[in-house]
């Protein structure tokens, strides 16, 4: 077999975790060099392929690459750009070819969500379509955990983690300050049409009384009379009640209660605030005290409580990858399939993306309570184990210390490309 280059990218909100899939596949494709030659990363995603600005990751040194299992975000810069199909924008896959041609590129390796398992798929194609050889392996991530097939997606286990933490801990403050100050607290957390995330705040809740006390889901269209009834009888109850909601919850006629009426590079629905929207609600309505927060960034970035089993299955999926792309594999994606719930144990299969690509996961029926405003004890089962173990990075006056790579790019070797 001849040696090849490999191109890594990653694509999509970035996680807590996505550079430990990155360092899994750079190790392992160092582990074999009569197969695999240099990797190259893509600077921004596959804008980093269409535009031949590649970053090759053989001058960064083994402790730097090893470093990246640790630290949050995406070290090479990542993207949200879908590319159409052959049919309307042909000269697209032409680039792509050419710029794997000069750079001797026979390896894709692409990390990212839904999206980006199209844009993967539509990559594994390029030898039947175009004539042009690759081998094309999609590495799953994303917060929102919607992907299929695989048990859950890295990223997701360390946001769950988070989100129950800090929802657990803003619980503790407003029940001391509900007497005569706040009485009621919102979380909006990530989640377009999937609720996992929501989900996740309620296991802070381990007993009667517990907050969260209300969790609102996209999978559960938004009843303002039901959740008014329920905020007041939370707070006439507990003296207080705290509330984790989806950023993506729904009317009855099925319109985003925070949609802003624009849309982003993959033309989903721009969202804004929710929690603003609720709160001004509960004021409203009932004349509550409130606080909101919005998680945000800080979910995705938090690798100083990342869950331990999300950052080995992260690294795990990114070696796997590798390990498929070796045995000759296209159009694949390495999955997690759960063996059993306690103790956790899983492996990894493996995953056609003709049906990973466009298809999202939605919260089961039965992990949504029947009054639709928490989760059942079958969804603590599945959650549970997700984040299990404390992985902290190494700290240094006080902080977390991560690293930040040399990312030298290549010279190019073909004319300018606009996208």
């Amino acid at each position: 077999m001849s040696v090849k280059n490999a191109f890594y990218a990653q694509s999509g909100g970035v996680t807590a975790v996505i550079n430990a899939s990155a360092a899994g596949v750079i190790e392992t494709a160092r582990q074999h060099p009569e197969q695999i030659g240099t990797v190259y990363a893509g600077h921004n995603g596959i804008i980093g392929a269409l535009t031949e600005d590649l970053i090759d990751t053989s001058q960064e040194p083994a402790d730097n690459i090893a470093a990246l299992r640790h630290t949050p975000s995406g070290a090479f810069g990542s993207c949200r750009y879908k590319l159409k199909s052959l049919e309307a924008n042909r000269a697209e896959y032409e680039r792509l070819i050419e710029v794997f041609r000069a750079h001797n590129i026979g390896y894709f390796f692409y990390n990212g969500g839904g999206d980006s398992a199209d844009t993967c798929l539509k990559i594994s194609q390029l030898a039947e379509t175009m004539g042009y050889p690759i081998q094309a392996i999609h590495v799953p991530k994303t917060v929102d955990n919607d992907l299929p097939i695989t048990d859950c997606c890295p990223g997701f286990g360390s946001v769950a983690k988070y989100v129950a933490t800090s929802i657990r801990e803003a619980g503790f403050d407003v029940a001391s300050m509900a007497a005569t100050s706040t009485k009621v607290f919102i979380l909006e957390v990530m989640g377009r049409h999937a609720g996992w995330i929501t989900a996740a705040c309620g296991l802070a809740s381990e007993g009667e009384g517990q907050p969260p006390h209300i969790l609102l889901f996209p999978e559960v269209n938004f009843d303002q009379e039901a959740f008014l009834a329920r905020v007041q009888q939370c707070v006439e109850t507990y003296g207080y009640c705290v509330i984790g909601v989806s950023e993506g919850i729904k009317n009855s006629e099925g319109k985003f209660l925070s949609e802003t009426g624009l849309t982003d590079a993959f033309g989903h629905a721009q969202l804004g605030g929710v929690a603003p929207t609720i709160a001004n609600l509960v004021k409203d309505k009932l004349g509550y005290k409130y606080h909101w927060a919005v998680a945000d960034y800080l979910q995705r970035a938090a690798r100083h409580i990342a869950s331990k089993v999300d950052v080995e299955q992260a690294y795990a999926l990114g070696q796997a990858a590798v390990r498929m792309a070796l045995d000759g594999k296209n159009a694949v994606m390495p999955a997690i399939r759960r063996l059993q719930d306690s103790p956790y144990e899983w492996d990894i299969v493996e995953a056609p993306l003709k049906d990973v690509a466009n298809v999202e996961k939605f919260m089961p029926a039965h992990f949504i309570t029947d009054d639709g405003f928490h989760i059942t004890d079958a969804c603590r089962r599945y959650l549970s184990p997700l984040i299990q173990g404390e992985d902290y990075p190494p700290f240094s006056n006080g902080l977390p210390q991560y690293v930040r790579l040399k990312n030298v790019t290549v010279a190019r070797k073909l004319p300018e490309f606009k996208i």
